[in-house]
């Protein structure tokens, strides 16, 4: 059976790819395997810390994973890890590579196109990581000089649109991932870096010299930041949406966000000292999975 399916999806095209892992619990359970995605410095939702991974959308993952075993029958079912960055996280999830991408990834209409998003887990807005002694307070003090954003991040697409509107000429360079942008501040390569606020206050307080650093400016926009699983797979969105929305109703997932964003996080046991939003609190009630527009 799975080689006739595998002849008739080489018959149709390519077409046939994007539906090929569509059912997820399905395809665990035949390869006796899930693939996690997580990331190396997007403090404090998934990152590396002397190798090992942690974070709160890890503790999330793992939460989840452990509903698939019981899902698809299979308590040592093995679990993988797959690093992803801004650039390849979709791709990879949409070609089966990896299962379940939870993160920093916006949920926004156009990436509703490609995958689908669980209940919103994070709100957060594009600002600035600079050197106190740049003198950039906000954004026209960035005018004519460069600025460092992830590629592959809305972030990228919010400040072009700001530059073009407010005629700042920004140089924008687009490292490939949080903490290369950070780099490019720390070296003088860039004025600034541009990105989603919780993230700078995380590779800050986690830099050899924190105090040396603030986060600046207007946030130019709010977004959230929501679990991504595959286009049309409608019973594991079910699955992830019952974990992460059972998290929220037992108070499980104010207790996770208490521990990486009020308490000390690793390595510099420094904590992020940033309660809850008023956004979260709502959605924490309303378990919405509603996109940016």
């Amino acid at each position: 059976m799975k080689f006739r399916s595998t002849l008739l999806c080489a018959a149709l095209g390519l077409g046939c790819l994007a539906t090929a892992h569509a059912d997820t619990l399905s395809k665990v359970r035949e390869n006796g395997y899930i693939t996690l995605a997580y990331r190396e410095s997007s403090v404090p939702f998934s990152y590396l810390d002397a190798g090992k991974r942690v974070g709160m959308t890890v503790e999330m993952s793992e939460a989840i994973a452990d509903a698939v075993k019981k899902a698809v029958g299979k308590p040592n079912l093995e679990v993988k890890w797959q690093a992803v960055t801004s650039q390849n996280r979709i791709p990879l999830l949409s070609n089966g590579t990896i299962d379940l991408e939870c993160g920093s990834t916006t949920n926004n209409s156009v990436r509703g196109k490609e995958v689908d998003f669980a209940i919103n887990h994070f709100y957060t807005g594009t600002r600035l990581l600079v050197k106190k002694t740049s003198g950039v307070k906000n954004y026209a003090d960035l005018k004519g000089k460069t600025v460092a954003i992830t590629s592959g991040t809305t972030n990228l697409q919010v400040m072009r649109k700001y530059s073009a509107d407010k005629g700042l000429d920004l140089n924008i360079i687009m490292p490939k991932d949080h903490s290369d942008g950070f780099l490019q501040v720390q070296q003088d390569r860039a004025a600034a870096f541009g990105m989603d606020d919780v993230l700078l206050y995380g590779l800050m307080a986690n830099a050899k010299n924190p105090g040396d650093y603030e986060v600046v400016a207007d946030a130019l926009q709010v977004e959230p930041y929501a679990c991504m699983v595959r286009k049309n797979d409608p019973e594991f969105k079910k699955l992830v949406d019952g974990v992460i929305g059972g998290m929220m109703k037992s108070g499980a997932f104010t207790k996770l966000y208490d521990k990486w964003f009020m308490q000390p996080i690793p390595p510099t046991n420094t904590p992020l000292n940033m309660p809850m939003s008023d956004d979260l609190k709502k959605n924490v009630i309303e378990l919405s999975d509603k996109p940016a527009t």
